[in-house]
């Protein structure tokens, strides 16, 4: 399986971009939040984390291979978990995730059915499926910034250096991660896994 593309971008329609990587050109489909930050970098190098899955009918005996592009691997896990919910499927999660994955998490996070159902093909009956399997899940999808920073390393494998890890992987730098650990940890509550963390901090900032 391909999880990584990386090449120059040479083009982009509504749903694809199209990537030189040596010899070959392949076709990617990405949501249409990823196609609107790729627009600024045809001809440019660019790396996509990617799915791939199989389109067609097996029965008619017309199977496709087709790729899926993301900016990051929290994305790519986002959109594996927004898949797994019964009706939803690849090509509808991708015509859904107009929006960046921050704020289609927040609003799952917080059961806002009525913003989820405004998602192209997802209606009232499907984002109430969708709040009900993934609500508690979504935090630190939520707490994503969109802007690009370093990634930094720790050392320490504890709780707190693993959270500290998966904060910078959201896209904070070491500073941010910090400042958002001391506020969720000044007290006396006890954290029994990075996810417990990751939810405090996201409830402390929603107030």
């Amino acid at each position: 399986m391909i999880t990584r593309i990386t090449g120059t971008l040479t083009r982009l329609g509504e749903t694809e971009a199209w990537i030189d990587v040596g010899p070959f050109e392949y076709e990617v489909y990405v949501p249409e939040f990823a196609r609107r930050h790729l627009q600024a970098d045809v001809g440019q190098t660019v790396t996509l984390r990617t799915v791939e899955y199989i389109e067609g009918n097996p029965t008619q005996g017309r199977l496709t291979p087709r790729m899926i592009g993301f900016l990051t691997d929290v994305e790519r896990e986002f959109f594996d978990m927004i898949c797994s919910v019964d009706g939803m499927g690849v090509k509808k999660t991708l015509r859904a995730m107009v929006r960046p994955v921050r704020d289609i998490a927040a609003a799952i996070e917080e059961q806002n059915t009525k913003e989820l159902s405004l998602l192209p093909g997802i209606g009232p009956a499907m984002a109430e499926r969708i709040v009900a399997k993934l609500r508690r899940k979504m935090a630190k999808f939520a707490l994503m910034v969109a802007r690009d920073l370093p990634v930094a390393e720790a050392s320490d494998r504890t709780i707190l250096s693993d959270a500290f890890d998966a904060l910078v992987s959201l896209g904070y730098n070491a500073l941010e991660a910090r400042e958002k650990l001391d506020t969720v940890c000044t007290g006396k509550a006890k954290f029994k896994s990075v996810e417990d963390i990751i939810l405090a901090i996201y409830q402390s900032e929603r107030g």
